[in-house]
C-alpha cells in the first residue's frame, strides 16, 4: 500500500460498500478520525495491525462536500479534543493536570488524539537523519489539532512561538500550507486522503499558493517540508514510539516557563490553558 494512499483505514472498516449507508461527508471526515484512532488503539495493544482489505478509490468533488455542511450538526474544524469518542457519544473525565504542566505532561495527559501521531512523525524524522530542529518541530507539528484543526499550521506555530526558535515555528506553521503542494525532488506527492478532504477537483487558494510561493524561496524550506514527508509516513499502526525518546530533546530545544504553560505570561498561555481544561465553560 503507497503511504499517500491511505486506502487501509476505509478497508478496515469493510471498504467504501460496507460504508455506503452513511454520508460521503462523514466518510471523508471519518478517514482521518480512522487513521488517528489506529494508532491510539496500537499504542494500548502492542501495535498489532488491524485487518486490511482492498476497496476502490471514490472522491467528491468541492460542490458536493460543501453541499453537506448543512447536513452536519458539528464544524470540522472543531479541535480534537472536544469530540467524542465514546460508543454512547459521551465524553470522558479527564485527569487532573500537574500545578506547573510541562510539555511531557502535555503529551501523557492531554493529547490522546494527536500524540502517538506526532511522536511517529518525530521518529521518522530520526529516520531520515534530519537535523533536531527538524525533528523537534515534527514532535510538535499537530499537537495544537487538539484544539483547533483549521489552520491548525498556524494555531500550532502561535502557540509553541514563545518556547521554541524561530526555525521551528516556521516549519510548524507552514508545513500545512506545504502540504497542498507535491515535490517530487524532496519525495512528497499530493495525499489522496486530501482529495477525500477537500474535492477532487479542488485547488489551493491564492492565499495558500502565496504562501507556497514564498516558502519556496525560503532559505527555510527545507524544515517545513521535512515536516509534510515525516506527517504523510505518520500513520502506521505497527509502530508505537514512546516521548522517552525525546525527552533530552525537549529539555534542549523547548522553554519551558517555570510557572507551567499557561500559568506564565506568554500572550498564548490561554491556549494551552484551553488544552488543559477544556470542558471550562467560560
Amino acid at each position: 500500500m503507497s503511504p499517500s494512499d491511505r486506502n487501509e483505514p476505509v478497508a478496515s472498516a469493510g471498504g467504501d460498500a460496507a460504508q455506503s449507508p452513511t454520508s460521503h461527508e462523514t466518510r471523508a471526515d471519518a478517514l482521518e478520525r480512522k487513521l488517528l484512532d489506529q494508532l491510539n488503539k496500537a499504542a494500548s495493544n502492542g501495535g498489532m495491525h488491524p485487518p486490511a482489505g482492498a476497496g476502490p478509490q471514490k472522491f467528491l468533488t468541492v460542490a458536493e462536500l460543501d453541499a453537506q455542511i448543512s447536513t452536519r450538526a458539528y464544524r470540522r474544524g472543531v479541535g480534537r479534543g472536544f469530540w467524542s469518542r465514546s460508543p454512547d457519544g459521551r465524553v470522558s473525565r479527564l485527569p487532573s493536570m500537574p500545578q506547573a504542566p510541562t510539555l511531557v505532561d502535555f503529551f501523557a495527559l492531554r493529547l490522546p488524539n494527536t500524540g502517538n501521531h506526532c511522536l511517529q512523525s518525530a521518529n521518522k524524522a530520526l529516520q531520515r537523519g534530519a537535523d533536531e530542529e527538524i525533528v523537534f518541530a515534527c514532535l510538535l507539528h499537530d499537537i495544537v489539532q487538539e484544539i483547533m484543526c483549521a489552520d491548525h499550521g498556524y494555531w500550532g506555530a502561535q502557540m509553541l512561538e514563545p518556547y521554541v526558535s524561530e526555525r521551528v515555528a516556521f516549519a510548524i506553521r507552514y508545513h500545512q500550507a506545504l502540504r497542498f503542494f507535491p515535490d517530487e525532488k524532496a519525495g512528497y506527492a499530493y495525499p489522496a486522503m486530501y482529495r477525500r478532504l477537500f474535492g477532487e477537483d479542488y485547488v489551493p487558494d491564492r492565499r495558500l499558493q502565496e504562501t507556497h510561493q514564498f516558502v519556496r524561496k525560503h532559505r527555510w524550506y527545507d524544515a517545513p517540508r521535512e515536516v509534510t514527508i515525516c506527517d504523510l509516513y505518520a500513520f502506521d499502526p505497527k509502530v508505537v514510539v514512546t516521548i522517552d525518546r525525546f525527552v533530552d530533546l525537549i529539555g534542549r530545544h523547548f522553554k519551558q516557563p517555570r510557572e507551567g504553560l499557561g500559568n506564565d505570561d506568554s500572550p498564548v498561555a490561554h491556549m494551552w490553558r484551553t488544552m488543559a481544561n477544556p470542558d471550562a465553560p467560560l
